[in-house]
């Protein structure tokens, strides 16, 4: 086989099952203990407007959806952007660095974003926090209706196997 399969080469985790956004939603953390890299989408369905901002955090424990991972620090990420409302539309931008402070979306229906975190540039930026830190996305919003989900996709495993360990406890 040629690629990458996702179910056997990686590790697949719903951060934030689809959900309205409303007044902001933190998302499941996982850990990058036994990965190289994460993959994050984040998927926009239907908004009334622009939600505020799209942000990364590292800490030293996992915590559930709807609670701040122990220690939260945001950090910069890479974002690579598909802004253009419409079923047909599936092109990445080249990407962009955020600063620590987030991005803020566009208003568009149907749109998504791809964010790209490696484990070494965590491990810089976690200093302190130890060289394996627990990763957590956060939409944060007003009162602007928007439906989003979000899914990780771990990939190059310290020990691959058909059925890998959760990374969530």
């Amino acid at each position: 086989m040629n690629g990458f399969n996702i179910a056997e080469g990686g590790h697949v985790v719903q951060i934030l099952p689809p959900v309205d956004i409303t007044g902001g939603k933190i998302a499941q953390a996982f850990s990058m203990a036994e990965y190289a890299h994460a993959s994050i989408l984040v998927l926009i369905g239907v908004s009334a407007a622009a939600f505020t901002k799209i942000i990364v955090s590292i800490g030293t424990a996992t915590a559930a959806i709807g609670t701040a991972v122990a220690g939260a620090t945001a950090i910069p990420f890479m974002l690579y952007k598909q802004e253009t409302a419409g079923a047909n539309e599936d092109v990445l931008d080249g990407g962009t660095l955020v600063a620590a402070t987030g991005y803020t979306p566009s208003a568009n229906d149907g749109i998504f974003y791809v964010i790209e975190l490696d484990a070494r540039a965590l491990e810089a930026a976690a200093g302190e926090l130890g060289t394996d830190p627990y990763v957590q996305l956060s939409l944060t919003n007003g009162s602007n209706s928007v439906i989003a989900s979000a899914v990780a996709i771990l990939s190059g495993a310290r020990a691959a196997s058909l059925s890998s360990p959760t990374v969530t406890t």
